[in-house]
């Protein structure tokens, strides 16, 4: 893929987000509808209060917390406890009771508005976790296995974007030539295919073509993947591996990376 076509691809994703974004007055503050959808198909929406000392204060107002225990997920035990606090930590969202935020300068709000977003998707996800998935998450799963084939990998990589946008990557993975980058995707949605081809293409486009090499691991046992999620990872050029031919796809990372046994 050329920077031309990376730069046509982020140009009509950013059109995209602009088209859907919409904005509307509340009494002391606004609300941002996002083109990024819930559980429910419902958009996900950002209030946005500024502060008397100048900065803005972004919120979900309790909402994704809240409806997932309406939804019976139980979130109180020490294992989710531990993981909620693992994604609040990693995109720098705070917790008051329910209620996910960030406090934010004019100059930073694109990007904490990114991260607060990403946090209420990533959250989202707990919804889906059986009682086998609580003790052993996905990711922690992915790194076992990658580690029991003897593949070096560095935890929760951040990389900058030509837009300036950070992206936090689950796995990054030395090789001989390139960096890559992998993340572990429990389950495959549209939103989730679309933002990491934002990550992935954002980190090229800045990088140079051919300077970055980009794997998810998918999660299809049990989970039925969805071909149209999968193909647009591809149209990214990023490496889907299945799961549930994980060995396969281990060998084959090994190969492009030329990584010793």
């Amino acid at each position: 893929m050329s920077p031309a076509e990376c730069k046509t691809l982020i140009g009509s994703y950013v059109s995209w987000l602009n088209e859907e974004l919409r904005v509307e007055a509340l009494d002391s503050s606004c609300v941002i509808s996002t083109p990024f959808l819930d559980r429910h198909n419902d958009e996900i929406e950002v209030y946005v209060e500024k502060q008397d000392d100048g900065q803005f204060y972004l919120t979900d107002d309790g909402y994704t917390l809240s409806d997932l225990r309406h939804s019976g997920v139980v979130l109180d035990t020490a294992k989710r406890e531990a993981h909620l606090d693992k994604i609040l930590n990693g995109f720098g969202v705070r917790l008051s009771g329910e209620e996910l935020h960030v406090r934010t300068t004019a100059k930073d709000f694109p990007q904490r508005k990114h991260n607060l977003i990403q946090a209420i998707l990533t959250i989202n996800d707990m919804f889906v976790m059986g009682e086998e998935t609580v003790l052993q998450l996905f990711k922690e799963d992915v790194e076992k296995f990658l580690r029991q084939h003897r593949v070096p990998v560095i935890r929760d990589l951040k990389l900058s974007g030509h837009s300036g946008f950070d992206h936090k990557f689950d796995f990054g993975i030395p090789g001989s030539e390139s960096d890559a980058v992998l993340q572990a995707v429990n389950r495959l949605t549209r939103d989730h295919a679309a933002s990491l081809a934002f990550m992935v293409s954002d980190v090229m486009r800045a990088r140079g073509e051919g300077a970055l090499v980009a794997y998810a691991f998918l999660n299809d046992e049990g989970n039925e993947l969805n071909a149209e999620n999968v193909d647009a990872l591809m149209a990214y050029n990023i490496r889907p591996l299945r799961w549930s031919k994980r060995e396969e796809g281990v060998e084959k990372m090994r190969e492009e990376r030329n990584l010793k046994s």
